[in-house]
């Protein structure tokens, strides 16, 4: 069973089949809303709104620990996440949609690893590739088959939000190496490492990050909603198509 964690605009999977809802309660405390179970094209399938059904929790409030423990508890064999992010590479305007292959995480006091406290061991994990290669294939051929461009790799950059980064800091960005900047995708990456979940990215470009093509001045979050919108609908088509992709 795979699950699907579900961002920006995709507070509920209309493509799942529901069977049913369960509240679950963690070490770590509540995930940010009931796991919703049902079904794929026969596949079954665990969906969790990252931000909440009502999407009332920030970037930073979100209880990461709690949302991968609870799947992870519920015997999930993998994770495919959506995220939004803002487009700094030259062909990730705005409607693209990319499937990462690496990672740049410049968020700062999030609870970010489950190895912590007195009765914990010291646990170094490799984070050298952070995305699952199988469950990155998955969604390639989800897309192929769905007919659906998307960008096979790029370096995501995680901010730690809420607010959208200054143009100054997108330039920054763009030297170390990132091509899309969101909120969202760390601590929930390494967390999946550390519970050894494979983890995997979708990345639905709503925007130009500050300070890139039309967001030159300011970024148009009225546009950019109504991007989302649309994109969601190819989201959708492929990730109802990943699922039924037989693991390599």
């Amino acid at each position: 069973m795979l699950a699907i964690i579900g961002g920006s605009g995709l507070a509920h999977l209309p493509i799942l089949d529901v069977t049913h809802r369960q509240v679950v309660r963690t070490p770590f405390g509540d995930p940010s809303c009931a796991l919703t179970f049902g079904r794929i094209n026969g596949q079954h399938v665990v969906f969790i709104a990252r931000h909440g059904y009502g999407h009332s929790l920030a970037p930073h409030e979100i209880n990461y620990r709690a949302n991968i423990w609870a799947l992870k508890e519920h015997n999930v064999k993998g994770i495919l996440a959506v995220g939004t992010a803002g487009g700094i590479r030259s062909d990730l305007g705005p409607g693209a949609l990319a499937i990462p292959d690496n990672l740049i995480d410049y968020t700062w006091g999030r609870k970010h690893t489950y190895f912590e406290g007195l009765d914990k061991p010291v646990v170094h994990v490799d984070f050298t590739q952070p995305y699952s290669a199988a469950l990155r294939a998955r969604l390639l051929a989800g897309a192929a088959s769905a007919g659906v461009r998307v960008a096979d790799g790029g370096v995501y950059a995680c901010t730690q939000g809420p607010r959208l980064e200054s143009s100054a800091e997108i330039r920054r960005y763009e030297r170390d190496g990132a091509d899309l900047v969101g909120m969202t995708g760390m601590p929930e990456a390494v967390l999946a490492r550390e519970l050894e979940l494979p983890y995997a990215m979708l990345a639905v470009v709503s925007n130009w990050a500050a300070g890139c093509a039309d967001s030159s001045a300011q970024v148009d979050f009225t546009a950019a909603s109504s991007r989302l919108e649309q994109s969601m609908q190819s989201v959708e088509r492929i990730l109802e198509r990943a699922v039924a992709v037989r693991s390599a």
